[in-house]
């Protein structure tokens, strides 16, 4: 834990603003969006609560510009990912099913990202101004509008409207199918004992390919008829 002196310059201040980001970054390594409260962030950067909301007016407001964060980190790793998975001279619908697994796959690999879209509009969205309602909301669209240019990059018979619908699409999922996907213990314990039961047990990864395949191909199929 630091102790910071008070921030008496615009430099100070953003010092201070960094370390609170970086904290939460680091506890949610540790642990999932629920249990990050605001009472741990400000004893682990070494700021009193009331000094964490100078900078940031609640515990929501820090994570949304986590995930901000996140997307960016994201879709700059999507774009090698897709590069290599996606193969441009297939025909449009393995090319979907490339897409579908590639995107997955990535997802896959970023558990913070996915819980924290998970916890996006019932928690995240909830204990926050309209300012900050706002500035999220207008920079989630421009993540979308990136992630579905990626799209329309390498599966370009979708045109541009339907490569953002299966950009917005694939988020959406995700976020939903993340919550299913982390069975509390007392239903891991309720597979276990029921074998018959653990069919209800959801598989990100394979789950969200899933989807993905039909979306695309969906969205490929109205796109031929047009």
């Amino acid at each position: 834990m630091t102790t910071f002196q008070r921030a008496r310059s615009e430099e100070q201040r953003e010092v201070r603003r960094r370390a609170i980001l970086d904290t939460a970054a680091a506890m949610l390594a540790e642990m999932p969006v629920a249990e990050v409260t605001l009472n741990e962030l400000s004893r682990r950067v070494g700021l009193a609560k009331s000094n964490v909301l100078r900078y940031f007016e609640s515990r929501e407001a820090v994570l949304l510009e986590l995930l901000d964060s996140a997307w960016q980190e994201w879709l700059t790793a999507l774009e090698a990912d897709l590069g290599a998975a996606v193969h441009a001279t297939a025909p449009p619908a393995p090319r979907g099913d490339q897409l579908a697994d590639a995107l997955a796959a990535s997802l896959a690999g970023r558990p913070v990202l996915c819980d924290l879209l998970s916890a996006q509009a019932a928690v995240l969205e909830r204990n926050v101004s309209t300012q900050v309602a706002a500035a999220y909301k207008r920079a989630s669209l421009a993540d979308v509008s990136r992630l579905g240019r990626l799209i329309h990059r390498h599966l370009g018979e979708l045109g541009e409207p339907d490569a953002e619908r299966l950009a917005a699409g694939a988020v959406l999922v995700a976020g939903a199918l993340w919550a299913h996907a982390q069975p509390s213990a007392a239903l891991l314990a309720a597979y276990e004992a029921d074998p018959a039961l653990a069919v209800m047990r959801t598989d990100f990864t394979a789950t969200l390919r899933e989807v993905l395949e039909v979306l695309a191909a969906g969205l490929l199929a109205r796109s031929s008829r047009g």
